[in-house]
């Protein structure tokens, strides 16, 4: 019982320790931490399935399809109306009767023409209760045939061009979308290292301002300073201590943020291991306009938007004529009191039907809607240039700024080496009684600036 309790008061303390401590990321790490556990990566993810099973949708729907179709049970015990031919009159009369029947369809879409094949064979039994009680069998052992709408809208010979599109957009979505949150993962890397600077930097000027006091203090004695200078060193060691209290605050946030984004727990501490400088490298901005047209989603986005309009235009114009559509089967059918009796020696079955639908008058609403839907396609094609306008406009303005921010690294970092060895040489000059007040002030604040 006594090795259990120490086992357990171990086990105890090691989880205690190792939530303790505090979590070490790369930016690598990171990055690959965003792509597989943010909340964003899993609505990114399951946005692209979405687009995925609706092209598996699309393609499916270019197989045959077969069907199973069953009335199992029908039953009538009414009262109804029937003609009476000895004495030419209509009379009425019980009925009581059972129906039953099933069938299989196979049906193909002729994506070229925007008809349907079909094959099919059914089988129906009917049975009459009563004193002239009977029952019969009706098959129709196989039927081909083919339907059609003449000269009409071909919504199948447009899923064709828009839904292949749609899951190309929704593969590039996927990407672009990661390196998305690739980007968001590295922002808020480097706001926490930035927040973390800040806060070790607010420490070393709490340190350092409490010791010019003590050294302005010592010197205000021997009356080398005066209470106005002394004032001022005090100052600035309160404003380092409010400095470091909000230095810690936007470091807890920073953390918080981070944390968040990676789907961790919000009380989690984290310590980051920093990349060295990366290389200069220069982007050309020809590759980076081919490369956003190869890989931007949004250029995809725009032709698919072109698409459906042209779709509407085509679909109205359409609608605003004469509709005609066509129906032809050929096959056989039977009809016995025995199963085996309805498959033998069946009969040939055709059928040919044609159909036609002329507006007469509809006061313009067919001609109405084709023109609203001619307007937006050309709207749509504006507003799809300007995006492409706008997507090339920033991409030229993104590289050109990265290229300049290069230049800029290497001078941010001459301005801060000058800036600390300037305060660091004013500080010691400081506390050997060779520069003033101001003199050390000015050099703090450039430190703090660069």
């Amino acid at each position: 019982m006594k090795i259990c309790k120490i086992l357990l008061s171990f086990l105890l303390f090691t989880s205690v320790y190792l939530n303790a401590q505090p979590l070490t990321l790369s930016l690598e790490r990171t990055i690959t931490l965003a792509a597989d556990s943010s909340l964003e990566a899993f609505r990114t993810k399951n946005m692209f399935l979405a687009g995925y099973w609706q092209y598996r949708t699309f393609k499916a729907g270019r197989l045959p399809s077969l069907t199973l179709n069953l009335t199992p049970a029908q039953y009538y015990r009414d009262i109804t109306r029937r003609y009476d031919s000895e004495n030419d009159i209509d009379v009425y009369r019980k009925q009581q009767s059972y129906y039953a029947e099933g069938g299989l369809a196979i049906k193909q879409n002729f994506d070229l023409l925007g008809g349907t094949f079909y094959l099919d064979s059914d089988l129906g039994y009917m049975r009459n209760f009563g004193d002239n009680a009977y029952n019969q069998f009706t098959t129709v052992p196989i039927r081909i045939g083919y339907n059609q709408s003449l000269l009409g809208y071909n919504p199948f010979r447009w899923e064709r061009k828009i839904e292949p599109l749609k899951y190309e957009k929704a593969k590039k979505e996927l990407l672009y979308n990661i390196e998305n949150i690739s980007e968001q993962a590295t922002s808020y890397f480097f706001a926490l290292a930035m927040a973390q600077a800040e806060y070790d930097l607010a420490k070393e000027n709490v340190a350092s301002t409490d010791t010019l006091y003590q050294t302005g203090q010592e010197r205000h004695k021997i009356a080398s300073i005066n209470k106005a200078e002394l004032l001022t060193l005090k100052l600035d060691a309160v404003n380092a201590r409010n400095t470091l209290q909000n230095a810690e605050i936007s470091l807890k946030r920073a953390m918080f943020s981070l944390a968040s984004f990676l789907n961790f727990d919000k009380n989690t501490e984290i310590r980051l291991n920093l990349p060295g400088r990366p290389k200069d490298m220069h982007i050309s901005v020809d590759e980076a306009l081919t490369l956003a047209r190869e890989n931007n989603p949004k250029f995809l986005d725009t032709k698919q938007q072109v698409l459906e309009a042209e779709q509407q235009v085509d679909k109205t114009k359409k609608e605003a004529m004469f509709n005609a559509s066509i129906n032809a089967s050929i096959g056989f059918n039977q009809v016995a009191t025995k199963l085996s009796d309805a498959y033998r020696d069946p009969l040939q079955q055709d059928m040919v039907s044609v159909s036609v639908s002329i507006p007469l008058v509809d006061w313009g609403v067919r001609k109405g809607k084709h023109n609203i839907a001619k307007n937006n396609l050309n709207v749509t094609q504006i507003s799809a240039r300007q995006e492409e306008l706008t997507v090339e406009e920033d991409v030229i303005m993104t590289v050109g700024d990265f290229n300049i921010q290069q230049n800029l690294i290497s001078s941010a970092e001459e301005a801060l080496d000058l800036a600390v060895m300037a305060y660091s040489e004013t500080k010691q000059r400081f506390m050997i009684g060779k520069a003033d007040i101001n003199s050390l002030t000015l050099s703090l604040n450039r430190q703090q600036e660069a």
